[in-house]
């Protein structure tokens, strides 16, 4: 009986451990977008996002959201399965602003985290 009694405490003592460990090991995996980068074409009316959001497996660990704010209403929400690299990548948007505009972008990590970028839009040199 004793030895009985030594194996299911074990055994839960070892559950213990596993739940209080697993709800932490996705951040252990798990990081925020390290850069985003946002640049507006206002002849094309094109915003371009440029992402570095590091990942070993883009299937899993991946860029998910992307919100896109104006003036800060939000324009656009973009929710995606993967991202194209695994390491730094591009995506553009038809967004129709003019000078003075505030564009806030935000992308979100599938497991933990985000980062954003503002831009406010200025007359261009010609």
């Amino acid at each position: 009986m004793k030895n009985n009694d030594r194996i299911i405490m074990i055994i839960g003592c070892a559950i213990l451990f596993l739940l209080a460990v697993f709800p932490h090991t996705q951040k252990l995996y798990a990081n925020p977008p390290q850069d985003v980068k946002i640049s507006y074409d206002s002849g094309l009316q094109i915003l371009t996002v440029t992402i570095t959001h590091k990942s070993l497996v883009t299937s899993f660990h991946y860029i998910k959201h992307i919100e896109i704010k104006k003036n800060g209403t939000i324009i656009s929400n973009n929710t995606y399965d993967s991202q194209p690299d695994p390491e730094t990548f591009t995506y553009t948007y038809k967004l129709p602003a003019v000078e003075g505009d505030k564009l806030e972008v935000t992308a979100s990590c599938s497991l933990w985290g985000h980062k954003t970028a503002t831009v406010v839009l200025t007359k261009t040199k010609q």
